[in-house]
């Protein structure tokens, strides 16, 4: 079997899109357009990808510096035909070479490889596809046998051209060696002066090389990016396509137009997603889990059962199962549960770990901590880790009962069994089983008066 060589073209500078960023960085469900691209070519399993680059070069493979793919410079855009013999001397003739596009991300597998058996051997294969609105793309040209006769560029078709719905979706597949002649043979004699691709086609023709189109299962998985818009459409279908892989895996998405995944998402049957929940880098949600309304998740494990409430955000964390949080509540990195802990609403955990049937269920911070198993810790208690330089670590071991309104200023530990009134200020080691208290005598002033306002003289 020949090796399979993927080309893919993202040296265009996408002016439509008004923007300084250059198009194939752009992004859409969090990853740039031409992350996803690259992403579909390494499903194939190629010998090699190579990425032909031009406007902003710098900056494309700075943004991508762990793509694995090889960078190809074309200093002078030229078109198409002229981006594509820049990655040509580094593949060999007996290769299939396969040309996708940086810009048309939500292309599928399956399309691709009936492309690549379509134009192996001393064969061409194209993706077509009738659209509704045929505008700004090539329209396939076919003789009076139906077969693929040529490509015709918007700027170059004639009225007649121009009523043609089958469009040329760019992407192409053919020999190393067939593509290599044609691509040398290849003029500038167009509205565009450049040197277009799409005419290794007639070329293929004239050769007597049989074409073969491929029609995609959805058009929208050819669809390109041109402009915001079409990124904002693209990102709405492709949202909804997460979500339909979702509800037929068994999960109850309350709304599919409002629920954003913007990474690689493992959820398990009976999890329930409600409105606005987004969802960011590796996310997975144990069988039965509930999200609720406005939630933001990245890369992070939520357990079995387990219950977030609503506008919680939880990010590099891993949560127990049966745990109830939210609402209102914040997770930052190196945060870890044990099963059945609650954290409620306006309570902030940064890397710490809470035990077993633990609870912090109001307006709390736990930074730097390590929490036991069914300890207590009550509204409006805060853990001082931060001395101004550094972060200094609070141990509170299992079933301590912390009062409302404590300071624990770090570095500290709570031993086990442990009472702490409310209101203390604990600045040192806290002996096990007995009750700590901190505070100052409560005293009243008689006869005292609030200050009131001078009333405003009248003139």
């Amino acid at each position: 079997m020949a090796p399979l060589h993927v080309v893919i073209l993202a040296a265009g500078q996408g002016k439509r899109m008004k923007s300084r960023l250059p198009k194939v960085l752009h992004r859409l469900a969090g990853r740039t357009l031409l992350e996803h691209v690259a992403a579909a070519a390494r499903r194939l399993d190629p010998a090699r990808i190579h990425v032909v680059y031009g406007h902003g070069g710098a900056r494309v493979r700075g943004a991508h510096p762990a793509l694995e793919v090889s960078w190809v410079e074309q200093s002078e855009q030229r078109g198409t035909g002229h981006a594509l013999e820049q990655a040509m001397p580094a593949i060999p003739d007996e290769a299939t070479v396969l040309v996708l596009y940086g810009d048309v991300p939500l292309i599928d597998t399956a399309t691709l490889q009936d492309t690549i058996a379509a134009g192996a051997g001393d064969a061409i294969a194209l993706i077509t596809a009738e659209v509704d609105d045929p505008s700004g793309y090539g329209r396939i040209l076919r003789g009076d046998d139906g077969r693929v006769a040529g490509i015709v560029e918007e700027a170059d078709a004639s009225a007649a051209d121009r009523a043609i719905r089958e469009i040329n979706t760019g992407i192409l597949a053919a020999s190393a060696h067939r593509l290599r002649g044609w691509l040398a043979r290849l003029e500038e004699n167009n509205v565009q002066g450049e040197r277009y691709l799409t005419d290794v086609v007639a070329m293929a023709v004239g050769d007597g090389v049989p074409v073969s189109s491929v029609s995609p299962l959805a058009a929208e998985e050819v669809l390109g990016v041109n402009d915001r818009a079409q990124l904002a459409m693209l990102e709405r279908r492709y949202q909804r396509r997460q979500a339909q892989r979702l509800m037929r895996a068994g999960v109850t998405v309350m709304d599919p137009a409002r629920l954003d995944i913007r990474g690689e998402v493992e959820v398990g049957p009976d999890v329930v997603l409600d409105v606005n929940v987004i969802l960011e880098g590796r996310v997975v949600i144990g069988e039965g889990a509930s999200i609720g309304p406005n939630c933001v998740i990245r890369d992070t494990e939520i357990g079995p059962h387990t219950r977030i409430f609503a506008n919680t955000v939880i990010e590099q964390a891993h949560i127990g199962s049966d745990c109830n949080i939210g609402p209102f509540a914040r997770f930052r990195p190196g945060t870890s549960l044990a099963d059945e802990v609650h954290i409620g609403n306006f309570v902030e955990v940064k890397n710490s770990r809470v035990g077993h049937g633990s609870k912090a269920n109001h307006l709390t911070y736990l930074g730097d901590t390590e929490v036991g198993k069914h300890v207590n810790v009550g509204a409006g208690t805060i853990t001082c880790n931060y001395d101004g330089a550094e972060k200094h670590r609070t141990v509170i071991e299992d079933d301590v009962f912390v009062g409302s309104g404590v300071e624990l200023v770090a570095p500290i530990t709570v031993h086990a069994g442990a009472t702490i009134g409310a209101g203390a200020t604990v600045t040192k080691d806290v002996p096990a089983g007995v009750l700590t208290v901190s505070r100052g005598r409560q005293t009243t002033i008689e006869n005292w008066r609030r200050p009131r306002k001078k009333p405003k003289s009248s003139e």
